[in-house]
């Protein structure tokens, strides 16, 4: 009883500060932004992207100085300075490259910020171990689905997930941040499961998709039994110092083409609105995905065109947010034109299924080499969506077993990070009040945790990122 009163009390406290933002139609918009490509840990064979938004919430323009230090604010320290003028009602981005190599050990990117008296602060905390590869050999994230868009794909925990309360996804993301998978991918926030490129009417007949949050853009909510899972995820991750791409999406399956671009435009402005005051707000997934081909001649058209488009209008709003897209591994050979035309305005490429790739394909091995260099030539990052699952009857995904995670933890060495497909239903904590997926799924857990403390470093800590404001 007393566990249900809880789950009561923190639905209707979700129900409130969703009416209270219906009211004042958001929440306190950012001052400014630090965020690190990858986020900690890294190894001391890649070079990080450092990027930051500084965001003028007033009509007036204000002359602002940033410094960005590398542990601790001292001229011998300085990463990064500039001075400019801002205009009302505008933002800045600022981007640079910092190398880890010779710097293993515990660290923190600082950014400060001057207007007047006005002083802001943020960091965040960075971790260098020492290797000689670039990937960690660790699962570094997960994606999420709140509901899984197959049926059967989903058999074993749909029925579970549907019941799960805010506060059992808020559980969950302790249990995500138990095995240090501190980077989440919001799979998508509008089901829209059965609409794929080119076979739906949505330009004439409208679209039909239903939202799992609170939508002024969307009528309805999926029928779950959490008020607000995305802002129980965000809010959970806040406290764990954790980084969330959110899902924009989903439109149609593999449809890149003008109305998804339009759509995706008013999506991603609503949940800015809604939730871009969250510390744990990371970045952008455009959840469409596509084949590691691209598709065909007029797929290719639109799916550059898109990214152009939408990285313009994300970077005008979220200068340091970056946006990521999942392809799979197969079919890169023949593509790599499109490529270099599709990853200049795609900050993360993560790629699934290399440990599966056709007869008739590339190697893993090969694949992933050539999507890094393809990465390389083009200044974007290669992450990696690692499988955790197998398919059992009828494409029912049930948890994979251990030693096919560490075979594609170690076969793969060029990732700078390591997410997976997904936590919900196939990864559980015995801690966890509800357990989608059954057992297995703590066994993999449990099997996942006992070969993360075999290997991470002594003493480290995940550290959580601070803003605080100071006045001379």
């Amino acid at each position: 009883m007393k566990r249900q009163s809880f789950i009561l009390v923190i639905s209707l406290l979700f129900s409130l500060m969703n009416e209270l933002y219906a009211q004042v139609g958001q929440f306190a918009k950012p001052e400014i932004s630090l965020t690190l490509i990858p986020p900690s840990p890294v190894t001391d064979q890649i070079v990080l992207d450092v990027r930051a938004a500084i965001y003028n919430n007033t009509k007036a323009s204000k002359t602002i100085k940033v410094r960005i230090y590398l542990d601790k604010e001292d001229k011998s320290n300085l990463l990064y300075q500039r001075n400019f003028v801002l205009a009302g009602k505008a933002n800045a981005g600022i981007k640079f490259p910092w190398k880890t190599k010779g710097h293993a050990g515990d660290h923190k990117i600082i950014m400060v910020t001057t207007s007047g008296k006005k002083i802001l602060l943020t960091e965040r905390p960075m971790q260098v171990i020492p290797s000689n590869i670039r990937s960690t050999r660790r699962i570094d994230g997960a994606w999420l689905g709140f509901y899984h868009w197959s049926e059967d794909e989903g058999k074993y925990w749909n029925s579970e997930l549907k019941k799960a309360t805010d506060a059992q996804w808020g559980e969950m993301m302790d249990a995500q941040h138990g095995l240090e998978m501190n980077i989440i991918v919001i799979q998508d926030v509008i089901r829209n499961p059965t609409a794929y490129a080119g076979k739906h009417n949505i330009e004439k007949e409208g679209y039909k998709g239903v939202p799992y949050y609170p939508s002024k853009l969307f009528p309805g909510k999926v029928p779950i039994a959490a008020v607000d899972p995305l802002e129980a995820v965000l809010a959970q991750a806040d406290k764990n110092g954790m980084n969330v791409f959110v899902g924009v999406g989903a439109y149609a399956w593999f449809d890149f083409t003008l109305g998804s671009l339009r759509w995706h435009k008013k999506l991603a402005t609503e949940l800015w609105d809604k939730y871009g005051h969250h510390r744990s707000f990371y970045g952008w997934y455009v959840s469409e995905e596509q084949d590691g081909g691209l598709g065909d001649a007029q797929a290719r058209k639109d799916i550059v065109h898109f990214f152009k488009e939408f990285s313009a209008f994300i970077k005008a709003k979220t200068p340091d947010k970056p946006i990521m897209l999942a392809t799979n591994s197969h079919n890169v050979r023949g593509a790599e034109e499109i490529y270099r035309k599709l990853l200049p305005n795609l900050d993360i490429l993560c790629p699934f299924g290399f440990h599966r790739m056709p007869a008739t394909d590339l190697t893993g091995e090969q694949s992933a080499a050539k999507l890094q260099a393809l990465c390389n030539e083009a200044g974007s990052h290669l992450w990696m969506d690692m499988e955790v699952f197998d398919f059992a009857e009828k494409n029912a995904l049930v948890p994979r077993p251990i030693g096919g995670l560490l075979s594609d933890l170690h076969r793969f060495p060029n990732f700078e990070k390591i997410l997976c497909y997904q936590f919900p239903g196939l990864l559980n904590s015995p801690d966890m009040s509800i357990k989608p997926g059954g057992p297995n799924t703590v066994k993999l857990y449990l099997d996942y945790k006992q070969y993360l403390d075999s290997v991470k470093i002594s003493g480290y800590q995940p550290v959580a990122d601070t803003t605080e404001l100071r006045t001379k």
